[in-house]
């Protein structure tokens, strides 16, 4: 049972749940695997997650934009049944189901994702694939910010960012993500790529939800990240990353996003980090206006360029 809050006003995070985060219970074998049931992370998170930027030493500052494609964990998924496999020689796989909870609509709300990873010595590989119905209530609207059982599905909650905010009327989502990392010595190489698509943007019916008046179509985005990190001592850790993201269907816009950052441990529960971020946009967004710079988790620039730094100190309980 795992909660968050805000550290800003010590308000509950994840819409004020009080076990907003990940909530399971299940039974593991060391022959087969782990079956658990609950609210959980999806297999994109599990498989290829580790290997982002932000899920390491950059904070959810350095998510790819919007987190659109949920490497840094902005949703979970809830009434949620996931099976994870036993290590086999350093293969692992595994898979989530969610359940819809709306009867006599079977496809209503339900979410599926695999995963499937692979670590041998200094090499670290991972893929997963996700798709959701009805994602703003399903994926986005009972999962963060304000997401309870009865949110309702007529209000957008893809948030602020302009990023996906125009297309929270899609029908579907589908991310595709594979990731891996190679380590030599004190220094590893890290990347990602990911495709992620909102299928059917005019389909799901309410105020707000398709400002851009789509009547069908997908918003569609690569994004790829290459990263890099330096064990200098081993308390301290400095990394450097780039990610890009092209929007192509109902959008064309890119963002060019540089991520710098340092962790000190003091001990091995207490840490020091320092990250900075600096974002570029061009083309049209999701709102088919003119695309401004927009990092994860912060309010849309009122230009091209956003720059953002986070100062820290963390204590893992």
């Amino acid at each position: 049972m795992e909660s968050g809050f805000n550290l800003y006003t010590g308000a509950l995070g994840q819409g004020g749940d009080m076990f907003g985060r990940q909530v399971y219970v299940g039974l593991s074998s060391g022959q087969y695997g782990t079956v658990t049931a609950g609210r959980q992370y999806d297999s994109v998170v599990d498989y290829v997650g580790a290997f982002e930027a932000g899920s390491q030493w950059g904070t959810y500052f350095a998510a790819h934009p919007a987190d659109l494609d949920n490497l840094n964990n902005t949703n979970r998924v809830n009434n949620a049944i996931k099976f994870k496999s036993a290590n086999y020689a350093g293969l692992t796989f595994g898979g989530v189901y969610s359940l819809g909870g709306n009867a006599g609509q079977f496809n209503r709300n339900q979410i599926w994702s695999v995963g499937v990873g692979y670590s041998n010595g200094p090499l670290s590989l991972g893929a997963g694939f996700l798709t959701v119905q009805d994602p703003n209530y399903s994926f986005w609207g009972n999962n963060v910010n304000s997401r309870t059982a009865t949110t309702t599905p007529s209000a957008s909650n893809f948030g602020s960012s302009r990023v996906i905010s125009g297309f929270a009327s899609a029908k579907t989502e589908q991310v595709i993500a594979a990731g891996g990392a190679y380590t030599f010595g004190a220094a590893t190489f890290g990347a990602t790529y990911t495709n992620t698509q909102f299928k059917d943007v005019g389909s799901e019916a309410g105020a707000g939800l398709n400002p851009a008046g789509y009547q069908g179509g997908s918003g569609k985005f690569h994004n790829a990240e290459v990263n890099f990190k330096y064990q200098v001592t081993p308390s301290f850790l400095v990394g450097v990353a780039y990610d890009y993201t092209k929007g192509y269907g109902l959008s064309d816009a890119k963002y060019h996003q540089a991520m710098l950052g340092a962790d000190y441990f003091v001990s091995k529960r207490t840490d020091f980090y320092v990250d900075c971020v600096y974002q570029h946009a061009s083309g049209t967004d999701s709102t088919q206006h003119a695309a401004v710079a927009n990092i994860n988790q912060l309010s849309p620039s009122s230009t091209a360029n956003q720059v953002a730094a986070l100062v820290g100190i963390r204590h893992k309980f």
